[in-house]
């Protein structure tokens, strides 16, 4: 059974079909590998040069001496030579998301999760501004 992106690649669609960048960025999973992917990101493809965002310094290092294997295995995904070169950059690092914590009432002693040490809590603050 021939991979999609063979066929795909082979078919040359031209401006209405899957531009080469789109192929090579999705490619790039399949062709590193599940553990791999999770630690880099392609993000471009710049003339015949693929870009691609690691986590940090040593992924760089170690997926550069790499690149001769990984350029191959990405010519075998893709049917033909798309990506000539790759560019490792350290990704800038993004804040995730999270949830908003809101207290509901305005007391602090709200957010104590154990019901006992927030009673201990209210009883030595009431006496305290007594």
């Amino acid at each position: 059974m021939e991979r999609a992106g063979r066929v795909l690649g082979n078919l040359k669609l031209g401006k209405h079909g899957v531009s080469d960048e789109e192929m090579a960025r999705s490619a790039w999973p399949a062709a590193i590998g599940k553990k791999i992917a999770l630690r880099s990101n392609a993000t471009g493809l710049v003339r015949k040069r693929l870009v691609v965002e690691v986590e940090d310094a040593v992924w760089q290092r170690q997926l550069w001496t790499l690149r001769q294997q990984i350029l191959v295995r990405l010519e075998q995904v893709l049917g033909r030579k798309i990506v000539e070169e790759l560019e490792f950059k350290v990704a800038v690092p993004r804040i995730k998301p999270r949830r908003a914590e809101t207290l509901l009432s305005g007391d602090e002693a709200d957010a104590i999760l154990d019901p006992i040490f927030r009673s201990v809590y209210k009883a030595a603050r009431k006496r305290a501004n007594a």
